[in-house]
């Protein structure tokens, strides 16, 4: 950044101060650049730092907090150089059950084993909780997934809900309205009714924002519960036929919609769910 340095007097010409390579563009952390690379996820690149298993342009790894620069260093891990690997998006219809973590402490399923084999380390964009299930987008691609879980994208996520009361229309106007949960602000961008059965109602929430656990926290400020949640499309992709447990890659025209912030409506049916 430029820094002008005016005193009393004359004027001194504007001077630019170099910028340290430590705090270039291409810097990153070491653990950041080999999840960027596509190696691994950063708790993993952690205890590989930490066994002396990574080098960086021949040198033993200093520390997590070691800064690299993607462009010119060279990274290896076991003797082997690290290189960028090609972009994968992939589309997953989460089970209810598995969680969206790499390893669970519990030995739980997670959305890790529906991954197809051969393929390099991809992160979950956001994440939904064990009982929450439906579409998930996983990639290797970091600046991707941030500008899609940046609420400021405006990217909407829309979720099926069924929840445990007969709901009318004075309850979907009153879920529409925000409220305050431990300090937080809770708001969804349009609630509507989709059908009601027997004891129970099926609401589409439409949210730009992914705060913890946000549609169950609204729906029980509303004195009702969620009895299933599932996530039907997100920034106008939908989970469509895509079988539970399945993965495929998004097709040009979903990341094209993706990448420049188009969405498409979703419709105006229900889902098939009961």
């Amino acid at each position: 950044m430029s820094r002008h340095d005016f005193r009393q007097g004359a004027a001194r010409p504007a001077t630019r101060r170099a910028r340290s390579p430590a705090h270039s563009a291409s810097t990153v952390s070491l653990p950041r650049a080999l999840s960027k690379l596509g190696h691994c996820s950063r708790t993993e690149a952690l205890s590989l730092i930490e066994a002396g298993r990574v080098l960086v342009d021949g040198k033993p790894a200093r520390s997590a907090s070691q800064r690299v620069d993607m462009a010119s260093a060279v990274i290896t891990v076991d003797g082997g150089k690290v290189i960028a690997q090609d972009k994968v998006y992939l589309m997953l219809n989460k089970p209810r059950g598995i969680v969206t973590t790499r390893r669970d402490p519990q030995q739980r399923g997670t959305v890790y084993d529906c991954v197809p084999e051969g393929l390099p380390f991809l992160s979950p964009v956001g994440r939904l909780d064990k009982a929450s299930e439906g579409l998930l987008f996983l990639t290797n691609d970091t600046q991707w997934a941030e500008r899609l879980m940046n609420p400021a994208s405006g990217v909407e996520k829309t979720y099926h809900v069924k929840i445990d009361i007969v709901a009318d229309e004075r309850f979907v106007s009153a879920l529409a309205e925000p409220v305050e949960d431990d300090g937080e602000r809770l708001g969804a961008a349009s609630v509507k009714l989709l059908r009601t059965s027997g004891r129970s109602s099926w609401i589409e929430i439409v949210l730009t924002e992914g705060r913890n656990r946000q549609v169950r926290r609204m729906v029980a400020a509303r004195g009702a519960n969620v009895l299933r949640l599932v996530r039907v499309g997100i920034g106008g992709v939908l989970l469509g036929d895509l079988g539970k447990g399945q993965t495929r890659p998004l097709d040009p025209a979903q990341l094209a919609r993706l990448s420049d912030g188009r969405q498409i409506g979703l419709p105006q049916a229900g889902t098939g769910l009961s």
